[in-house]
């Protein structure tokens, strides 16, 4: 049985386990842009699904962020368009001094991010 849900990430290791089973739309890109796709979505009538913020660390302390939407459409979802606004805002002030990180530090950051999507989901 498919989910009912797909995932937008820039998290190489959520495409990686989670693609063969579940839509994930994977971005090589920044938190930010990840934020700005799931707008998107909101937009044509999908729900959030998970908040943009969860778990405790900042946008400017990890470079990975996993949004789950649902796969239906339906009428627009204030409450989601209101959530992914106001992430999106605080990313934007939190992005103006974006940190670089060595490997094994981004390997953990998506080790984290992975856990908080799944732990969300499943």
């Amino acid at each position: 049985m498919q989910p009912k849900f797909f995932v937008i990430t820039n998290n190489p290791l959520v495409h990686d386990k989670w693609s063969d089973s579940t839509h994930v739309e994977f971005k090589e890109e920044s938190y930010i842009d990840v934020l700005v796709t799931a707008r998107d979505y909101i937009y044509e009538g999908h729900t959030l699904l998970t908040h943009p913020m969860s778990g405790s660390v900042k946008p400017n302390e990890t470079p990975y962020k996993t949004v789950a939407l649902s796969k239906e459409k339906g009428k627009l979802d204030l409450e989601s368009v209101e959530i992914i606004s106001s992430s999106i805002h605080i990313c934007e002030k939190f992005a103006k001094n974006p940190r670089e990180y060595p490997e094994d530090v981004r390997e953990d950051f998506q080790q984290i991010d992975y856990s908080l999507i799944k732990n969300a989901l499943m």
